[in-house]
């Protein structure tokens, strides 16, 4: 990603040059950017860029109509302008210019970090956050809301607590919290699509305080016709407890490949598959560093955990297939046949007996496990009821 910083590319149809200071007529007077690398590139895109012109009443519209969507999801802009953090919260280098210069430098290496009492107790600090911000974004969730109030109110509380929304410029990220919904995996970009009864949406929060990074998602189901949808329930309960699963192994001595051999077997009993392509990470004064943690079977991870290593376990299950595909707006990751994902986050601390889970659940805290529905057993597949034939 290094080389695309700083870069506009072409938005001309299956051009990958850098695009020139030309931009499309129509799209300034109705107040959207596109630019292209010349006149030719721009003439012989004209049959579908037009598409873009074409907005609902509401001003929305879907910045990629030629795309090929996986699913039934389509991006809904524009995207509401970045939202302010005050000059008096600390944040990280990348603040500015989206450029993660701290863990740049470290790329390629594999050293971990062992934290000392002090740098423990930051990341306690930022993690009980990072837990009370999801917990109140995950209080408003609701049929008939948007993704994009999801990140208002994220961004909201982290401010109240003097803290930097972790995503927010995170490599040109443009919004305080990631929300993937139905068919996307992760990295999904808050905006103005409504979510729906029978939807389930994952929230991933992560916060900037006093030096250190705190990172956890949930899944959460949308309305009572997402708890009552068994595959909803299999693929959302089934990430729950493959990451409950993981963190029942971790202690010091245990090889970070393992984590992955607990994931995916689970994984595969309930008839889900795990994703390959993004792992869990290290995190502590940094957003991501060593060492990454595979959740599927038989990886390559080196290394075993030790006592104050800080990292995330964050199983990616799929209904169908493992494989993914990204939108073109580079972050959104969504599932290679359209169906459903669901994923689970904490952050660990390796402790000399075991592990802390930082961002533990509260008794109070919104979401948690549910029953398959009536009927159905626990791999989603109709049973018997009252002794009736399925």
């Amino acid at each position: 990603m290094v080389e695309g910083v700083g870069k506009r590319m072409c938005t001309g149809t299956a051009c990958e040059n850098e695009a020139s200071s030309l931009q499309c007529p129509t799209c300034l007077k109705i107040g959207k950017e596109s630019y292209f690398c010349s006149q030719d590139c721009f003439k012989r895109s004209w049959p579908e860029h037009k598409a873009l012109h074409k907005t609902t009443p509401n001003g929305h519209y879907n910045p990629f109509p030629t795309y090929p969507f996986t699913g039934s999801l389509r991006p809904v802009y524009p995207l509401s302008p970045r939202r302010e953090v005050p000059a008096s919260i600390p944040r990280p280098d990348y603040a500015e210019d989206g450029v993660p210069r701290s863990e740049r430098k470290l790329l390629g290496r594999n050293k971990i970090s062992i934290l000392n009492e002090k740098e423990q107790a930051a990341m306690r600090k930022v993690s009980v956050l990072a837990r009370e911000v999801l917990d109140i974004a995950a209080r408003e969730l609701r049929p008939g809301i948007s993704t994009d109030y999801i990140d208002e109110v994220v961004h909201k509380a982290c401010v109240e607590r003097n803290s930097y929304p972790s995503p927010l410029n995170y490599c040109r990220f443009p919004k305080s919290v990631c929300t993937s919904t139905n068919e996307i995996i992760c990295h999904g970009i808050p905006d103005g699509r409504i979510l729906l009864d029978g939807d389930i949406v994952n929230i991933d929060v992560t916060l900037y305080h006093e030096g250190f990074h705190g990172d956890l998602n949930e899944t959460y189901y949308v309305g009572d016709k997402a708890r009552a949808d068994p595959d909803s329930v299999r693929v959302v309960e089934t990430a729950r407890e493959c990451l409950d699963r993981a963190i029942q192994i971790v202690k010091p001595g245990m090889l970070i490949r393992d984590i992955g051999n607990v994931i995916e077997p689970h994984a595969k009993s309930k008839g889900c598959s795990v994703v390959k392509t993004f792992v869990g990470h290290g995190i502590n004064r940094l957003f991501h560093c060593a060492p990454n943690i595979p959740h599927y079977a038989k990886n390559k991870a080196v290394g075993e955990a030790k006592a104050g290593m800080c990292f995330t376990i964050e199983p990616m299950i799929n209904l169908g297939t493992h494989k993914d595909k990204s939108w073109p707006d580079d972050w959104t990751i969504v599932t290679g046949d359209g169906k459903r994902s669901a994923q689970f986050e904490h952050t660990l601390l390796v402790t000399p007996t075991g592990v802390e889970v930082l961002t533990a659940r509260r008794d109070d805290s919104p979401g948690g496990p549910i029953p398959m529905p009536d009927g159905v057993d626990q791999n989603g597949s109709a049973g018997n009821v009252n002794g009736a034939a399925a």
